[in-house]
């Protein structure tokens, strides 16, 4: 698939793409953005015959410009040069015995500012917003784990779709030079498994940020509210690989639309983490830099010769819960059909 790295033909590689999935999305989603629009036109009509303005939309994407911005530019090498390395070289020096290890390390510590920057500011809407919004409770903003169990099949739909697409993907260049963004991962159990923990820690956050507080506190948009949180979800992509960022569009509409379908943001977490640590097995099998060794100056190694198989394990574990969900659907249906006249 050399031809799709082409620069003319694999920037309109997403338009007939996203021509095919957006049907799709709408078939499976309208019935939630019509009871979005509808929530917010009542919302709305409520607001104007009390004469009141709500305020949070305002606040929220000012609150939200303002995060995402900081953690821009200081989450990533420059504050960390400046401030963070000097300060471990100085503990380091003082305490050489001690965890700490820059030699081995350093990127690894880089990456933990990283995520901690990211889960910090994702976070902080929830310590601000009952200052500011005293009737609103948190739990509300996505986080209540009732019909989770119910909406599992959703989970496993994604799974079904997004593996055999990761496989394709995963033979693009750039998706390889890409991931996993910390470059040491594969270099032993130590740095996958530290990794793949700081890595979904983020994620966490991310989607109680953008899936929980945000499209909760612009509820007012209707369906907008989603949309709104679309565009700088894609951006926070840039400099991802380009499939990947206009991907993300979709992913954005799907995980937002799926959070306020289950009321909960807890489905969408598990899609979001178990395709970000697929893509990164994926990216390390391709480089053959899959973990072998226990830790970087360990000589015991420990290798697992069942990658593939865990894949397509995650992928029909994920069909059988779609089956499951099929059947008993069917068995409801048939259980409602209205029976003819004795």
């Amino acid at each position: 698939m050399r031809w799709l790295e082409l620069p003319q033909i694999k920037w309109a590689v997403p338009i007939p793409l996203l021509a095919i999935v957006a049907p799709l999305v709408w078939l499976f989603f309208r019935d939630t953005w019509r009871e979005l629009d509808e929530e917010a036109f009542v919302y709305r009509r409520d607001l104007h015959q009390r004469g009141e303005i709500d305020y949070r939309p305002l606040v929220a994407l000012t609150l939200a410009a303002l995060i995402l911005t900081m953690q821009e530019y200081y989450s990533r090498w420059q504050l960390f040069d400046t401030v963070l390395r000097p300060w471990l070289r100085q503990r380091e020096r003082l305490h050489p015995s001690t965890w700490l290890d820059l030699a081995a390390y350093e990127e690894l510590y880089l990456r933990a500012w990283w995520a901690l920057l990211r889960v910090a500011g994702y976070l902080l809407p929830f310590a601000v917003w009952p200052l500011l919004f005293r009737r609103d409770r948190l739990l509300d903003f996505g986080l209540r784990p009732q019909g989770l169990r119910q909406h599992a099949w959703i989970y496993a739909l994604c799974v079904v779709v997004m593996i055999p697409l990761m496989l394709l993907v995963k033979r693009q260049p750039d998706f390889g030079a890409y991931y996993p963004i910390y470059k040491l991962a594969g270099r032993s159990w130590l740095d996958f498994v530290l990794w793949e923990l700081l890595y979904l820690a983020q994620f966490v956050g991310l989607e109680m940020f953008f899936r929980g507080w945000w499209i909760r506190a612009t509820r007012v948009f209707g369906v907008g509210a989603i949309w709104s949180m679309v565009v700088p979800y894609c951006m926070i992509h840039y400099g991802k690989p380009y499939l990947e960022a206009c991907g993300a569009m979709v992913g954005a509409v799907v995980l937002g639309s799926l959070s306020m379908k289950t009321r909960s943001i807890y489905a969408g977490l598990m899609v979001h983490g178990t395709v970000a640590i697929l893509m990164d097995v994926l990216a390390l099998d391709r480089k053959g830099a899959l973990p072998a060794l226990l830790t970087p100056t360990s000589s015991r190694r420990l290798i697992f010769l069942y990658w593939h198989a865990v894949i397509w394990v995650a992928w029909g574990i994920a069909l059988g819960v779609l089956a499951v969900a099929a059947a008993r659907a069917l068995r409801a249906r048939r259980a409602i059909r209205p029976t003819g006249p004795v």
